[in-house]
């Protein structure tokens, strides 16, 4: 299986290094995704937890397709949080689970999820765009798909 958490997936874990440790004894490839890459950086290093894959200046939306195509596990699973999460998921072919599911199934204990890496002091409110590096997937939508259609003579812009 190929594991992926979304960053607010891995946040929402109350021991991510020791969850991820765990998943990597049923699991083939694990790891973690967001549009912001430094934050996924700056989480894995604070944590002591290895991603799988190398992240590049892609959405999670490129991303999860290249791992896709890259992979040859018989089942890819996002883990995430939000809704846009499992819309995502289910459009790129990934199986989804909530990280609540996640947690349930694999015994893995929540913790407090509503401080931020950038924010070690918990200050900035749940929520903002500071606290989560996913917001704006309209706006994350409207830009991968003026990247793919770029390069088309038909694109207007």
């Amino acid at each position: 299986m190929t594991l992926l958490f979304t960053l607010g997936a891995a946040r929402s874990v109350a021991a991510p290094a020791a969850a991820f440790d765990d998943a990597r004894r049923w699991s083939r490839y694990v790891g973690i995704i967001a549009n912001d890459t430094a934050a996924v950086d700056a989480f894995t290093r604070r944590h002591a937890v290895e991603n799988d894959f190398e992240l590049r200046d892609w959405d999670k939306w490129g991303t999860m397709e290249a791992i896709l195509g890259a992979t040859d596990t018989p089942r890819h699973v996002l883990v995430g949080t939000k809704r846009q999460d499992r819309r995502l998921a289910g459009t790129v072919g990934w199986e989804y689970r909530t990280a609540r599911e996640a947690a349930e199934k694999a015994g893995w204990e929540l913790g407090d999820s509503s401080r931020s890496d950038s924010d070690p002091g918990g200050s900035i409110p749940r929520g903002s765009t500071a606290d989560d590096p996913d917001t704006g997937d309209d706006a994350q939508s409207t830009r991968r798909f003026r990247r793919v259609l770029a390069d088309r003579w038909f694109w207007p812009f």
